[in-house]
């Protein structure tokens, strides 16, 4: 069985950012975002260069970009809520945020407790290692002698449970303290999208890195999370994101902030 790095902190920090309120909020309908003049979004600024900080504070990044574009076509203020990795979906499902982004990849047991729409984007999916590390492939992780270092509550985390059960595995709660564990020298390797490696690892210019992608794992879809069964606002996002994608808006802000295209194209289509 896979061998988890987890303190009874840690653990409990967890299991509380999952745990949803026992009376959820009713979800904003479209109209009701409409006549309240703002939308709430979820984005995590852990997750350059889908969401950061800049100089004053604020958070910049793909997501903002696209959050505001989406204002922008609504007619509201746009009112960004931070979220992590962990409370995405409670956020959004317990009705904090009207809707939730931060690389929401489509699975199928998130779309049990909350409704997806339409992909925004893609992402591939590999290993990011240091150089020095010895590590040359998939295979090489499934052994006693790696750690892994993952992001809880990421879609990489069960897949790697099941294929590399060998490996010791450090779950850690956002992307900064994955990086500076590797940076550091406190695992191996670390398993997911790598869309926005060269972004994120040039703060470490001390040290070498690997980029090695995995095709196998296949290409990713992420959309935007809303409440389940808000058809309104769900059925409105779908529209813009068709518009969004038509126009060369999302591509275009994607190649501004990763440096490259996206791995794999959102085949958009007006019959969502």
């Amino acid at each position: 069985m896979l061998k988890s790095l987890l303190n009874t902190a840690v653990v409990a920090l967890g299991l509380a950012a999952f745990a949803l309120p026992a009376t959820p909020v009713d979800a904003r309908s479209l109209d009701e975002v409409l006549s309240s003049g703002v939308v709430r979004v979820g984005v995590n600024p852990s997750l350059p260069p889908r969401a950061l900080y800049d100089d004053n504070n604020e958070i910049v990044g793909f997501e903002p970009d696209i959050a505001a574009a989406i204002a922008e076509m609504l007619g509201v203020e746009l009112e960004l809520v931070r979220v992590g990795s962990p409370d995405r979906i409670p956020f959004v499902a317990s009705g904090r945020v009207d809707f939730v982004m931060g690389a929401m990849a489509r699975t199928a047991e998130r779309a049990k407790v909350i409704d997806y729409t339409v992909p925004l984007h893609t992402a591939s999916y590999g290993i990011v290692t240091p150089a020095d590390s010895g590590i040359k492939s998939f295979e090489d992780l499934n052994s006693d002698a790696v750690t892994l270092v993952q992001v809880r509550g990421t879609t990489a985390v069960a897949w790697l449970e099941a294929n590399v059960p060998n490996a010791t595995l450090l779950l850690l709660d956002n992307y900064e303290d994955r990086d500076r564990a590797l940076a550091q020298g406190r695992a191996d390797a670390s398993f997911d999208g790598i869309d926005s490696v060269s972004y994120r690892l040039r703060i470490f210019p001390e040290r070498e890195w690997n980029v090695i992608p995995y095709p196998a794992f296949g290409i990713e879809y992420s959309g935007l999370g809303v409440q389940k069964g808000n058809s309104t606002l769900k059925d409105w996002l779908n529209i813009a994101l068709f518009d969004l994608h038509r126009t060369g808006v999302v591509e275009a802000k994607w190649q501004e902030w990763f440096l490259q295209p996206m791995p794999a194209p959102v085949p958009y289509s007006p019959f969502f």
